[in-house]
């Protein structure tokens, strides 16, 4: 793919993605994303500069070619660090640099980048300079709308304008401030409250950047409202992990405009066997799987059998595909009773 087809394909996937979720959008969860959805971009996990630099934890970036179009978030604060650690992503493969300026965990807190950034909107602007300068790769930024006792009214805009500056033309706006002290990491996702209003305002401010929205979206209703009004993108993601189909079955007609038929989470857990018989070839257990699974069927009869059935048997030793194949025929099962 040409580099200006991959730019504008970005650019149009980018109109629904998932975000990057610590200890869940793993190489697994994305490829079962990417069964569910064609053209959602997709985000790592936050992967640190300094793992991938001083660790030289490389495998950190493996992905499958099947995820595409697939992006690499990063954190650090070390513009030096953060250019190579781009660097290492673009030789990768992956179609997107994204800078985590958004994570309030006490451990992102201790290494200077995440959410804290928000308060140091020059050095983020230095990073993003570096990270541009070293690879071909677009670099975009995840935010949050501000931190602590900041005003979202006049940082947000601020912080857009500095780092905008620097070549950056994508941004992904979690719309709640973060309270690095008094709140937990978990609180902070819910907690402080929603401002999508300002979201909205920024793309009003600069017509010429794109940015997306991210904080508290449940439905494809609320996506297709978000665009509607004006936004080029929506960042699903607590919904999207924990009741994808929900979330992107339908995703690639009603965001995309695709012709093709929805896609059904029964054809991806088909889709997945040879994948998992992979996997447990080469000495990976099944619960690295089926975790990322048990939000399939979620509201749909036989949902809370799928889910028992997977969490019980994927950890006992020597389950296979065979036991994700017992799950999806019960499913089937229940549907058909329901049906007599």
């Amino acid at each position: 793919m040409a580099d200006k087809d991959k730019k504008y394909s970005i650019l149009d996937a980018s109109r629904l993605s998932v975000a990057p979720m610590m200890d869940w959008t793993d190489r697994h969860c994305r490829l079962l994303h990417r069964l569910l959805s064609r053209r959602a971009l997709l985000y790592t996990e936050m992967v640190t500069a300094p793992a991938l630099v001083r660790g030289h934890a490389v495998h950190l970036l493996e992905h499958s070619p099947g995820e595409h179009p697939v992006a690499l978030q990063l954190g650090g604060s070390d513009p030096t660090e953060l250019a190579e650690a781009a660097r290492l992503g673009a030789e990768a493969g992956y179609d997107e640099i994204n800078l985590n300026v958004g994570c309030p965990s006490d451990r992102v807190q201790s290494g200077t980048f995440g959410a804290v950034l928000m308060k140091e909107p020059g050095l983020v602007a230095e990073c993003c300079a570096a990270m541009i300068a070293a690879q071909p790769v677009e670099v975009t930024v995840k935010c949050r709308i501000g931190v602590d006792d900041q005003d979202p009214e006049t940082v947000l805009p601020e912080f857009i304008a500095r780092v905008a500056a620097t070549g950056v033309g994508r941004f992904a706006i979690h719309a709640r401030k973060a309270w690095l002290e008094g709140l937990s990491p978990k609180e902070n996702r819910d907690i402080p409250p929603l401002d999508h209003d300002l979201v909205l305002r920024m793309k009003g401010l600069f017509p010429a950047l794109h940015i997306s929205v991210n904080g508290g979206i449940e439905s494809l209703d609320e996506a297709e409202g978000f665009l509607a009004a004006g936004l080029d993108g929506v960042m699903v993601g607590r919904a999207a992990y924990h009741r994808p189909a929900d979330i992107l079955c339908a995703a690639d007609r009603r965001i995309f405009g695709a012709m093709e038929p929805d896609s059904t989470p029964e054809d991806a857990v088909r889709a997945m066997l040879p994948y998992i018989e992979d996997h447990l070839a080469q000495g990976g257990r099944l619960n690295q799987i089926t975790r990322h699974m048990l939000g399939l069927f979620a509201g749909r009869p036989g949902a809370r059998q799928w889910r028992r059935m997977l969490s019980d048997g994927a950890a006992r030793p020597g389950a296979g595909p065979e036991l994700v194949a017992a799950a999806l025929a019960g499913i089937a099962g229940t549907l058909h009773a329901r049906a007599s």
